[in-house]
């Protein structure tokens, strides 16, 4: 079991689930290093926390491999106790396989996988001199199954869970005091599809605002739900962090048909959309 104490490193902490756990970690006693490219949204938040914990924010795009290093050195020279990473911005990028080129497929893998292993790696070596560390890597219930018009992004999580679950099984082997959980939300009322790129070849404006509304109608879960389930999870290390009933939904659905879970998710998303 992970005790929450110390102090904890967030990526993509300026919105959505990243700051939703900078206020549950700040409650329970964690010191924060923040990070995000979105400067004004960090010293909101720094505000917000007050200065009842130590708060460093770090302007930190994880795409950048030198930036998470930067972040990496600077967080644990503010926060020496610091023992919880969670690995969380990400990005979205609608349209088929065909609809997106490489440059933006590359672009989501640098944040979205890359982001991920440059922070487990740049972090680790400290986490591992501590006598307990955590390392939470989000994915997505998109990391479980890969719906039509989410190649690249399912690709990435899909990746994100296979990183995760080897590394946490090595240092496991290891005998190492550092335990890694991998987060798989379902639908999270964040802005992530209102911010999300389109594919160059998507060319009809009103199936992006489409897909944008069906996504914002299905996210039911709230950030602060999410942050708090992901909490309950690092207390209990659990390997896998499913969020919502839509992803314990999808999860069961895909181990009964692993090769066929589509057709009937698919007639289920259809029903959802018409209110029945």
């Amino acid at each position: 079991m992970t005790a929450i104490r110390g102090a904890a490193a967030i990526t993509g902490a300026a919105s959505g689930i990243g700051r939703a756990l900078a206020i549950e970690f700040a409650q329970r006693g964690c010191d924060l290093a923040l990070a995000d490219r979105d400067e004004a949204g960090l010293r909101s938040l720094a505000a917000e926390l007050g200065t009842s914990r130590k708060v460093s924010v770090h302007r930190v795009d994880v795409g950048e491999a030198s930036d998470i290093a930067r972040f990496a050195s600077e967080a644990t020279a503010a926060h020496p106790s610091l023992g919880i990473v969670v690995n969380n911005a990400g990005v979205a990028l609608l349209g088929t396989f065909e609809e997106i080129d490489q440059v933006q497929m590359a672009w989501l893998f640098d944040i979205n996988f890359w982001g991920v292993v440059h922070g487990t790696r740049a972090f680790l070596p400290h986490l591992k001199t501590l006598p307990e560390a955590h390392v939470v890597n989000v994915s997505s219930i998109f990391g479980i199954i890969a719906p039509p018009g989410q190649s690249a992004y399912a690709a990435a999580k899909f990746a994100v869970r296979g990183f995760s679950e080897s590394v946490r099984h090595e240092l496991a082997v290891a005998g190492s005091p550092v335990k890694v959980s991998v987060v798989h939300p379902g639908g999270i009322a964040t802005a992530i599809a209102r911010n999300s790129r389109t594919g160059v070849g998507v060319t009809d404006n009103a199936r992006r605002s489409q897909m944008i509304e069906r996504f914002e109608t299905a996210a039911k879960t709230t950030p602060k739900d999410a942050a708090l389930r992901i909490i309950k999870g690092i207390e209990r290390n659990e390997p896998r962090i499913l969020i919502g009933n839509d992803a314990r939904f999808m999860d069961l659905l895909q181990r009964f048909r692993p090769g066929t879970y589509w057709a009937p998710l698919q007639r289920r998303l259809e029903k959802m959309a018409k209110g029945k």
